[in-house]
């Protein structure tokens, strides 16, 4: 956007803010191939092998020499290679080999021809189509070679890397550490779900989603629980949680006007970065630093909480745990009816993709838009970005969520 709120901040520049301050954790560990998931590579994987590792046929059918294919000759069968299972035998002129999928192609051998294309005789196989010269054949090193770059640094092993990396044969990996990041509440209001409540209280429910995002990210959450409005309890509660996390959490205490502390103990303790953002929902949005930790300090508000850290929260903590940066998938949908904007805020209005009949993707609200009605942001899949006034049939931006939240 060019204009904001006075005071507040662009997202973009908020983000960028924070992203700038933000070195990434430098530990390293070694961990198993079965307990990699999830955690952020160290250095570059490079392949110790080639791969495929041998020629080898990529269907079951015959192997054979193309140069000695006659239309109409048949073939008499040397013998058999099964996966695992090398022929070693000579193989005379005119004749080929039965083979399996994955069976090592021996040299000279040239041409794979699927056994569905082939006819059994008494002397051998016939053609029943012709062939295609170094056909059905997977090439030592077609996929990867030696040296190679498979994976790089900062990339996250997810359930599409493991078995790349099983399959160079690599049974441990060099990763950073986990993150591990405090978080707790704040607020005289808050009380613990399962407990009753009094007049003017309301449960806490910010910590459950955060600590779940969390999760997913594969970082370890220190939940401090709720902290009342007390100077002298937040003071304290701030130095445990610098002196043991990597990164501070705190939902609620930092709109204007409200009888919190944190900002007078942020300049105490660090420093204060920013204190507002140009955003809707969560423009009361603080980043600084407690003592020598990064400071993230979320609205009380649910949904407010909840766009602020995916938004903010999320890529600042993916940088600080050495995760390459990834832009969020952001792509055109048509209005199925008006979506009105925030005066000088970029709106994050939860919405529902669907495709139409004629296979383009469309996006409606998910109801009332509320920072605390929580029910339209559980029955979202996106979030609808919205900067200006978007008439009905118009295009408007969604960012599809994420693994975080599904």
């Amino acid at each position: 956007m060019s204009c904001c709120d006075a005071g507040a901040m662009s997202v973009q520049d908020a983000l960028n803010t924070m992203l700038v301050q933000i070195t990434p954790v430098r530990e390293c560990v070694t961990v198993s191939l079965a307990n990699s998931q999830g955690h952020i590579l160290a250095e570059d994987v490079l392949s110790p092998l080639n791969m495929p590792p041998f020629d080898n046929s990529a269907m079951d059918g015959y192997a054979f020499r193309f140069a000695e294919w006659v239309d109409g000759q048949t073939l008499a069968i040397a013998g058999t290679a099964l996966a695992g299972q090398p022929f070693t035998a000579d193989i005379p002129a005119g004749a080929c080999l039965r083979i399996m999928t994955g069976a090592q192609v021996p040299a000279g051998l040239d041409t794979v021809i699927m056994q569905e294309h082939m006819a059994q005789t008494p002397e051998g196989v016939l053609f029943t189509q012709p062939p295609k010269a170094k056909a059905n054949i997977r090439y030592l090193g077609e996929e990867i070679r030696t040296g190679d770059v498979v994976l790089k640094a900062g990339s996250r092993l997810h359930a599409r890397a493991l078995p790349l990396l099983a399959t160079l044969g690599l049974s441990e990996i060099k990763v950073r550490r986990r993150l591990k990041v405090a978080i707790f509440s704040t607020g005289d209001e808050l009380k613990m779900p399962g407990t009753p409540l009094q007049a003017g209280e309301i449960y806490d429910s910010n910590r459950y989603g955060i600590e779940a995002m969390l999760n997913r990210m594969g970082i370890e959450c220190l939940n401090l629980g709720i902290i009342p409005d007390d100077p002298a309890q937040l003071r304290d509660t701030f130095i445990q949680a610098a002196q043991s996390a990597d990164a501070i959490i705190t939902s609620g205490g930092v709109s204007v006007g409200e009888a919190d502390y944190t900002k007078d103990l942020l300049l105490e303790l660090g420093e204060v970065g920013f204190w507002s953002v140009a955003m809707k929902p969560g423009k009361p949005f603080a980043f600084g630093k407690i003592r020598d930790k990064h400071f993230f300090g979320l609205p009380g508000n649910p949904v407010s909480a909840f766009v602020t850290f995916y938004q903010l929260v999320q890529p600042a903590l993916r940088k600080l745990a050495g995760e390459i940066t990834v832009a969020p998938l952001r792509i055109p949908a048509i209005a199925e009816h008006n979506f009105r904007s925030a005066k000088n805020r970029v709106d994050f209005q939860r919405g529902l993709i669907s495709v139409n009949a004629d296979g383009l993707i469309t996006v409606r609200s998910t109801g009332a838009q509320g920072s605390g009605m929580f029910t339209s942001l559980c029955a979202a899949n996106c979030f609808v970005i919205v900067e200006k006034d978007v008439p009905a049939g118009s295009s408007v931006t969604i960012e599809l969520f994420n693994e975080i939240v599904n």
